[in-house]
Formats: structure tokens, C-alpha cells, sequence
């Protein structure tokens, strides 16, 4: 709301009350709502029984975690059990200072940034709830992680306590950091901050394996465990107070354009995830991190026919080699689970991990599946263009299975197992995690042009039940041999036949689409034998003499 007020040189001026103009967007919201009160509460039950499943899953897998690392009573198994909870907690940080450098964290929708932040407001008054939210959720939602993950490695319930207020008090002051950054403009402190943590959570996993082997004494380590987790909560207390305060008093210079850039990016991320279409939302957080980029130089290509698409793939290696790096780090996740005493399912975790770390050197598969004009363009078959598009990929699965054979061989601690053994146990890895990427890059968004079905959650598309199981499924079919303790050579058949199957899958949908088109073609013939369409126009070229 603006008051009117009147100066004797220039007339009648505005003079704006924040709290009258947030109550008037939240009349103007409930007055347009859709749903009244009572039939909220009415689908209530559905939040209920989430959060009820969920919850018997997660204690499910606490108490079996905990049955599974009492096997653990080694002097090396235990230092590896007390060091996880320090690179936990360090990846939650990091994982809180690159969500803030993404949105914001403060943010503001398209709509306020047009007729609220231009005008003549105190944007600390508009602003400062947001804030407030902003690092409370960051609060609970760090506490909770570093509980459960403190919990899974078997620790007692005091350490448990201590780790959850370590990873919720850091999240909250690194949020609060990012907002004192965000109203300066300036993100390289934030990004300099982020890589520490995050070589800091690499080295810790790093220690874990040399302590399980036996090359360092970590009986000091483990004795500081308690000590580094009120550390790191009392410097989470002090950033709250501290960079709070001073992300209070910035918020009334922060920009506009950073604030609804947020905004806009997290309003399409809700769209696709609401849709339960993750590689969408991939590929609009690389859409923004290109827009936030600029410009790049060109660089031409090199080869011709199929060498051109594998060469191309190699060039994107070298102008973007920060997949590179997450993929070498991923290869201290066996040695890790290899040392935790989880040598039996070191295979599906270790796949699952690898699937996230695949992806994004994929980006030419996934052009080439959701463009079938593109796909078409090529003068070769579409399944040799799709597989051209996999060598990359391909040969870098194959160097990290080299990498993690002594992990599977019980070098870095946990069981030892024999060398062909434990090269089977890898490639099988390296070929579900392969899989497991090339599915969750290629498959096709749900079709809700079909019929839909009838769930506790709602009507949907059969396609959006499975989206959650991208990826996934092919670690688990091509794993779940090796686990149980069957034969390698039944998990080699299957992940080839799966190979074959999502390279067939692919190529069946355009053999069906192209079916489909015909049919379509003959139809439209019969329709203009019988006289119910015109016949068609003969182009009549006129030639010189």
C-alpha cells in the first residue's frame, strides 16, 4: 500500500508500507485459490502414509545398517566407520553452498521483480522472511542428513546428536554466508569456499581407505571425531549470527536481476519435477549455467563419418573437464565401501554412483534421442549413430573399472578376493553404472496423451510411475546376480542382453513412429480413391527451349 504525503517543492509523494503490501498479495492469493481448506485436509492422508512409509524404510535400513556393520570390529574398520561421518557432513556443506550458488539463496518470483522490487520499497522488509526460511530449512534439513548418514555407519546415539547439529549449523551459517555474498554481487568467495570443502570431503574419503588398509594410524582421527563435530556446529552458530546479520543489511542493495534469475529457475525446476522428469531438469540447470556463462569459442571438428561424433565427444572432454574430476573422484567410493566392511554390496553402490558420474558425458546421446530430426540428418543407421555417441562413455567405464580392481581385490582393507574375481566384480560394476546412464540419459518422457491410471496419489501416466526407476533398474538386474552369489558369466548375459535391448528399444520406437506414418499415408490414398479427399496436384515443371 502506498500513502500519500505532500512536499512543498515537488507535490505529492509515495511513500510505501512493506507490511500493507504483503498482506495485499497474501489477500490477493487466498482469494484465487483454487481449494478450499477442507479438501486440503481431505488429501491429507496421502502426505500421512509418505511420510509413514518413508519413515519405517529409513529405520528399516538404520537397524540393518547396524546389524551389517557389527560384523565391522577391526581397529581399521572402526577408524573407517568413525572418519565417513566427516566427509558426510563435509558433502552436505558443499552440497548447501552449490544449491545457494544456484538459486540464490534469496530469491523472488518474475511477477515481484516487476512491480515490487522496481519501485520505491525497503526490500530488507520484503526480503528478510525469505531469508529467515531460507536458513531454517537449511537447518532441519542438515540436521536430518547428517543424523541418518551418522546413523547408517552404526555410530551411538550421542554421536549421531553431535553429527545432525554439525551438519544442520554449518548448512544454516554457509546459507547465511551465501546470502551476505549475494547482497555484494560476488560469488568467487562462495566458489573458492565450495572447492575446499569439497577436496576437504575427497581427502577424508581418501584417509578412510589408507586408515582400513593399514598405511595410517587413525586411532587419533577417530578420538577427534566428537571434537570436529562441535567445531563445525559452534562455526555454523557463529556464520547464523554473524553473516545473517550482514545478509540482513545487504538485502536492500541486492539486485533484481539476481533475485528473479533465481526465481525463474526454480519455478521451471518445480515444472519438471513435478512432472518426475529429472534429465529435464538437468538439462534446464545447463541451459542456465550456459546463460550465466555467456559465450564460448568455437572449435571446429575433426574426422568424418563416425570418427567425427566420437572425436567431437573427446573435444567436449577437454573444454569441459569438471565431469573428469568428478568422475576421478568417484573412485574412491569402492576403496570406501570396500574398507566400511560392505564388500557385498560394493557392486550396486558403486554402480549407482558411477550411473551420476556418467552422465554428463552423455550430452550427445541425449540430443540425438530427443531430436529425431537431428537423428535423422546423419547418413547412417540411428542405432550406429547412438552407439558412436556411447564410445566416450564407454571407455571411460572400462578405465575406472581398471582403477577400482585393487578396491574389489581388498587391497585398500575388507575382504581379499581372488584377481579374476575381483575383475569380474569390477567390470560388471563398470558395465551396470554404463547401463545404467545410457537409460536414465535415453528414456523417453512419459506419454500422457495415453491412457491413465488410477493411483493413491492421483491419475498418471504408466510412464511416471517408473521415472524414479531410471537407471536404477538396469544396476539392479545386472548387479543382482554377483550380490546373491551367482556366476559372473549370468551377470556378463545380462548386461549384454540389456545393452542390445535399449539399443533395439530405441531404434523399435522409430521403426514404430515410421509405421505409424505409413499408415497414416495409406489412409489418406484410400480416402482419396473413394472420393472423400481431393487427388493430389501434379507439380508441373516448365521447361526452356
Amino acid at each position: 500500500m502506498i500513502l500519500s504525503t505532500t512536499d512543498e517543492r515537488f507535490g505529492p509523494i509515495g511513500v510505501v508500507d512493506e507490511k500493507q503490501l504483503k498482506l495485499l498479495m497474501k489477500d490477493w492469493r487466498r482469494g484465487r485459490a483454487d481449494r478450499s481448506l477442507w479438501q486440503a485436509l481431505s488429501d491429507g492422508y496421502v502426505m500421512v502414509f509418505s511420510i509413514v512409509l518413508i519413515s519405517a524404510m529409513v529405520i528399516s535400513s538404520i537397524v540393518r545398517a547396524q546389524q551389517v556393520v557389527a560384523v565391522c570390529d577391526t581397529a581399521g574398520c572402526l577408524a573407517a566407520r568413525g572418519l565417513l561421518p566427516w566427509a558426510s557432513v563435509a558433502g552436505i556443506l558443499a552440497s548447501t553452498l552449490v544449491l545457494s550458488r544456484m538459486f540464490g539463496p534469496v530469491v523472488a518470483s518474475a511477477a515481484e521483480g516487476f512491480w515490487l522490487m522496481d519501485g520505491p520499497t525497503d526490500r530488507r522488509r520484503l526480503l528478510s522472511g525469505r531469508l529467515v526460511a531460507a536458513i531454517v530449512l537449511a537447518l532441519v534439513i542438515g540436521a536430518l542428513l547428517g543424523a541418518l548418514i551418522a546413523a547408517l555407519t552404526g555410530s551411538p546415539l550421542a554421536d549421531v546428536a553431535m553429527w545432525a547439529l554439525a551438519g544442520g549449523f554449518g548448512s544454516a551459517g554457509l546459507l547465511a554466508f551465501a546470502a551476505a555474498e549475494q547482497g555484494l554481487d560476488r560469488r568467487w568467495v562462495v566458489t573458492v569456499v565450495q572447492w575446499v570443502i569439497g577436496l576437504a570431503a575427497i581427502g577424508t574419503l581418501v584417509l578412510l581407505v589408507a586408515g582400513a588398509a593399514g598405511w595410517v594410524d587413525l586411532g587419533r582421527a577417530q578420538n577427534l571425531a566428537a571434537e570436529l563435530a562441535l567445531i563445525v556446529a559452534g562455526a555454523g552458530a557463529l556464520l547464523i549470527i554473524v553473516a545473517g546479520f550482514f545478509a540482513y543489511r545487504r538485502l536492500k542493495g541486492v539486485r533484481r536481476n539476481r533475485l528473479t534469475a533465481g526465481g525463474s529457475l526454480l519455478s521451471g525446476l518445480q515444472g519438471a519435477a513435478f512432472a518426475l522428469e529429472f534429465a529435464l531438469i538437468r538439462d534446464i540447470l545447463i541451459e542456465a549455467k550456459s546463460r550465466e556463462r555467456g559465450h564460448v569459442k568455437p572449435t571446429r571438428g575433426t574426422g568424418s563419418g563416425m570418427n567425427a561424433l566420437i572425436m567431437r565427444d573427446v573435444q567436449r572432454l577437454w573444454r569441459q573437464p569438471l565431469p573428469l574430476l568428478t568422475l576421478a573422484g568417484t573412485v574412491v567410493v569402492p576403496y570406501a565401501v570396500q574398507a566400511l566392511g560392505l564388500a557385498q554390496l560394493n557392486p550396486p553402490i558403486s554402480g549407482l554412483v558411477l550411473v551420476a558420474a556418467l552422465v554428463p558425458f552423455m550430452n550427445s546421446l541425449r540430443v540425438l534421442t530427443r531430436t529425431r530430426g537431428l537423428q535423422r540428418c546423419f547418413p547412417y543407421d540411428p542405432g550406429r549413430v547412438k552407439q558412436a555417441a556411447m564410445v566416450v562413455p564407454g571407455v571411460l567405464a572400462l578405465l575406472w573399472a581398471i582403477a577400482t580392481l585393487p578396491a574389489f581385490m581388498g587391497v585398500g582393507g575388507g575382504v581379499t578376493v581372488a584377481p579374476f574375481d575381483a575383475a569380474s566384480a569390477a567390470v560388471v560394476t563398470a558395465l551396470a553404472g554404463f547401463l545404467g546412464a545410457v537409460r536414465w540419459v535415453s528414456a523417453r518422457p512419459p506419454d500422457y496423451s495415453g491412457p491413465i491410471v488410477a493411483t493413491g496419489l492421483g491419475a498418471m501416466p504408466p510412464g511416471l510411475m517408473f521415472s524414479l526407476l531410471r537407471g536404477i533398474d538396469m544396476v539392479a538386474l545386472v548387479t543382482f546376480p554377483i550380490v546373491i552369489g551367482w556366476p559372473v558369466w549370468i551377470s556378463l548375459v545380462i548386461g549384454l542382453m540389456a545393452f542390445m535391448f535399449l539399443r533395439s528399444g530405441l531404434d523399435r520406437e522409430q521403426l514404430m513412429e515410421q509405421q505409424e506414418e505409413q499408415k497414416r499415408m495409406l489412409e489418406e490414398e484410400k480416402r482419396r480413391r473413394s472420393g472423400e479427399l481431393p487427388p493430389k496436384q501434379k507439380i508441373k515443371v516448365q521447361r526452356n527451349r
